[in-house]
């Protein structure tokens, strides 16, 4: 008898009847294509299944991964989603919400060490804005981050400064330039999102922007760029000659 808890119990789902089980096939045959093939081969509704079987390991899955690609529109949106809103869908509970949060933490883990810190940052540009896709596209609320660099340009630190509101994150310029100073960074790269999916750059981002370049230029801090991240992709602010 497992001493886990009861996946079925906490997800609101009556306990299976007997140790037969009409769904091992199916779930054995989509391991088997994953080893066999790798994720990139697999539908996001498969993928998706066999991440809820870590956790729901008695329930055919796949109904709950399309009810959940649907709610939350992506793969990715499914991972970044509150706990709030996955509490919502029938079929999750605690258990089944923890793993995916923990899976979300190790993707994000995954992708930042991808970025190599004994390397210039700008010579790995596709994968930090991967990373940068991967924790902020999603997000419902705006978050300001900023990459810290040294004077090779290699990786210090990634911080998330400010969280916001669905349309507005209070970023302090000044806030900015101490948090630089403080980690002898020469040089920053600021990154935020947009929830609404759209990643042109606003008047406000823009002249945010300038108060930080112009705070940083004479301290000999350089301002690379300012990244926006969105659903249908990023906008760069030195890329579009706002910088």
């Amino acid at each position: 008898m497992s001493d886990r808890p009861d996946e079925f119990a906490e997800a609101g789902f009556p306990a299976p009847d007997t140790g037969v089980d009409d769904h091992a096939g199916h779930r054995q045959r989509v391991r088997e294509r994953f080893l066999k093939v790798g994720g990139d081969a697999l539908e996001d509704y498969e993928l998706l299944e066999l991440a809820l079987q870590l956790a729901i390991p008695r329930r055919d899955t796949k109904a709950l991964a399309k009810t959940l690609l649907r709610e939350f529109g992506s793969f990715s949106g499914v991972f970044t989603a509150s706990q709030a809103r996955l509490a919502t869908i029938k079929g999750l509970g605690p258990t089944t919400i923890a793993h995916l949060k923990v899976i979300q933490a190790v993707a994000a883990r995954f992708g930042r060490d991808r970025i190599d810190s004994a390397q210039p940052i700008l010579s790995s540009w596709s994968q930090l804005i991967e990373y940068c896709n991967s924790q902020m596209a999603y997000q419902s609320i705006e978050q300001f981050r900023i990459l810290f660099l040294d004077k090779k340009n290699r990786l210090i630190a990634d911080e998330v400064q400010q969280t916001g509101t669905v349309d507005h994150t209070p970023v302090y310029p000044r806030e900015v330039i101490r948090r630089t100073l403080e980690l002898s960074a020469t040089a920053i790269i600021l990154v935020h999102n947009h929830p609404s999916g759209d990643p042109a750059p606003s008047s406000a981002d823009v002249r945010m922007t300038k108060d930080i370049n112009d705070i940083a230029r004479p301290l000999g801090i350089t301002l690379h760029d300012h990244i926006i991240i969105g659903k249908t992709g990023h906008a760069s602010l030195r890329g579009l000659k706002l910088l």
